[in-house]
Parts: structure tokens; C-alpha cells; sequence
């Protein structure tokens, strides 16, 4: 399911910050860091990471729209299957098989 971007344009408060951090004195003194906050959920992402707030607003509303499908993502309900009769008869064979080997292993105990 994809969000449409302008609906979450909506749904939004956004806010600008001063980002800090490698990049210069541009990033520094200006406000190019994003955080955005979906009210109807109460989720927030931030961007920060680049000096350009137009790039630093795209990264959050795409981490905000994968935040969103993920926790709107419904996973398939699971069916319960059960083995076949062949199977478990197969496989009490290979134990069966097994532990005879394991037994023969056995010293034979001394008759008194």
C-alpha cells in the first residue's frame, strides 16, 4: 500500500532545526534540519543529515511514509498443517532404525 504524499503533507506538523554537525558553517547557522510529526499517529522522524533542508524534508517524509506501511502492513494469517500419516510413520521408522543401532552398540552385560 502506498501513501499518497499530499494527504501526508496534511496530516503533518513540521517543524525546522538547527542541525549542527559535519557539513560547515552553512549547516551550522541555519535551520536545514526536519522534523516532521504525523498527528493523527503520534510517529516523528527526523532529517538531519544533509545541508539542504529541501533534501533533509524529502528524507523524512519518505522515512515517515515507511514508518506508516510498516505499521500498516497486516501480515497473512498462518494455516496450521499437520503430517501426513506416511511421514510419521517414516520417521518413527528412522527412530526405530536408530535406536537399534544404538543398542547393539551396548557392551554385552556378563551373565551371572
Amino acid at each position: 500500500m502506498r501513501i499518497d504524499l499530499e494527504a501526508l503533507e496534511r496530516d503533518c506538523e513540521m517543524t525546522f532545526l538547527v542541525a549542527g554537525g559535519p557539513g560547515g558553517q552553512h549547516r551550522n547557522r541555519s535551520a536545514t534540519g526536519v522534523r516532521l510529526k504525523h498527528l493523527p499517529t503520534g510517529l516523528a522522524v527526523t532529517a538531519t543529515e544533509r545541508r539542504s533542508q529541501m533534501a533533509n524534508r524529502r528524507a523524512a517524509f519518505e522515512r515517515l511514509r515507511a514508518k506508516l506501511e510498516a505499521l500498516l502492513h497486516k501480515p497473512a494469517p498462518r494455516v496450521a498443517t499437520k503430517p501426513s500419516g506416511a511421514v510419521r510413520r517414516r520417521r518413527l521408522e528412522a527412530k526405530r532404525r536408530k535406536a537399534q543401532r544404538k543398542s547393539q552398540r551396548r557392551k554385552a552385560e556378563p551373565d551371572e
